[in-house]
């Protein structure tokens, strides 16, 4: 069976010698390494400071914070997306309120966000929906108008961009997971890409219990709620030996999403996602709509192909659920949504053995 996601892991004769340095080094908690990983990811981004932590969760959870998201507060988000995104705004004691989708992207809506923003409104989250990037125009300009900062969550799209730049350089904040089936894996972590610097050194203190590094302990004074989030040594090392092959892993989505983008247009029962002016998605998963879904999945897996929606909505968990909104497009949407496997474990041949059976129909 092609998968539908794969772990991407160094070669043996690369990632051990450097990991058996780092566990035998004495020091395998955060320190050199670490800082190294921040620098290397800051350049790959093109901007922004990095704060590394132990999971994109740990990176949404920052982010709200420093946007200054408190109980009772809400947060607009949307309901097509991994669990994580929303069960942090409930994490700061807020409520979430769902916009609607684009019907043609599956992303948030822009028209959605403005029609529910109010006075409670403190936060915006944003998903690049596996790998898609949502309309960073619009939503910037949103986002001015009504001085309410946007939290990207891009955990699906490293290495998206939009006007040439990657994800990490348009909004204040964009949320990072460095998981096992993620483009990059440091086995598990995540990060945060901070614009504001002055916002990135408070970002370090809540990672560490609220302490500053910078000082001893002894020296410290915790005036703000901390937590352990901070990325250890080992994940690091793995995370700089992956930095060294990034470029080619993304690049390996992308040109597999693309070829499919090409060889499925016009095929009857399929319908293309479309994508915003000038942005290039990164392909984590690629993402199709199907007419009877249930039949398509069926075929794909009887010709030793995955294929799956792989997130249930957001808004179908009770706890996830603070208004009980309609979402018609939304509804449309997720009826006929499926992914398909793109990633660098996907030959050319299994592109071409995907849409020949897609062009046989189901």
């Amino acid at each position: 069976m092609l998968p539908l996601v794969q772990t991407s892991i160094p070669p043996r004769e690369i990632l051990m010698p450097k990991l058996e340095e780092i566990l035998y080094s004495g020091y395998v908690a955060q320190g050199e390494a670490v800082e190294q990983f921040e620098r290397k990811f800051e350049k790959y981004i093109g901007g922004g400071h990095t704060l590394s932590l132990n999971s994109g969760t740990a990176a949404l959870h920052i982010a709200l914070i420093l946007a200054g998201v408190k109980e009772g507060d809400e947060v607009i988000s949307t309901a097509l997306t991994a669990e994580p995104t929303n069960t942090s705004i409930k994490g700061v004691g807020a409520k979430i309120r769902y916009a609607d989708v684009d019907i043609a992207t599956g992303n948030i809506s822009p028209d959605s966000i403005e029609k529910n923003i109010n006075p409670k409104t403190k936060a915006i989250i944003v998903v690049d929906y596996a790998g898609i990037p949502v309309d960073i125009k619009r939503i910037q300009e949103i986002s001015e108008k009504y001085n309410i900062p946007v939290i990207q969550d891009a955990a699906h799209a490293l290495g998206s961009k939009f006007n040439g730049k990657k994800a990490g350089n348009h909004f204040p904040f964009t949320v990072y997971s460095f998981q096992a089936i993620k483009h990059l894996t440091t086995i598990d972590g995540g990060a945060l890409q901070i614009q504001d610097k002055e916002l990135y050194e408070k970002g370090k203190v809540i990672r560490w219990f609220g302490l500053d590094k910078k000082l001893s302990r002894m020296d410290n004074n915790i005036t703000m709620q901390g937590y352990k989030y901070h990325m250890n040594n080992v994940n690091a090392t793995i995370g700089l030996i992956q930095l060294e092959g990034i470029e080619e892993i993304v690049g390996k989505y992308i040109e597999n999403g693309k070829y499919l983008d090409e060889q499925l247009k016009g095929v009857k029962g399929v319908e293309i996602i479309q994508y915003y002016p000038n942005t290039e998605p990164s392909y984590w998963l690629y993402t199709i709509k199907v007419e009877n879904r249930e039949a398509f999945i069926k075929k794909m897996a009887d010709n030793g192909i995955m294929a799956s929606e792989l997130h249930k909505r957001s808004d179908s968990h009770t706890y996830l659920n603070d208004f009980n909104l309609e979402l018609p497009n939304l509804d449309e949407f997720y009826s006929k949504m499926v992914h398909l496997p793109c990633g660098w474990w996907v030959t050319k041949e299994d592109c071409d053995k995907m849409v020949e059976v897609i062009k046989r129909g189901w």
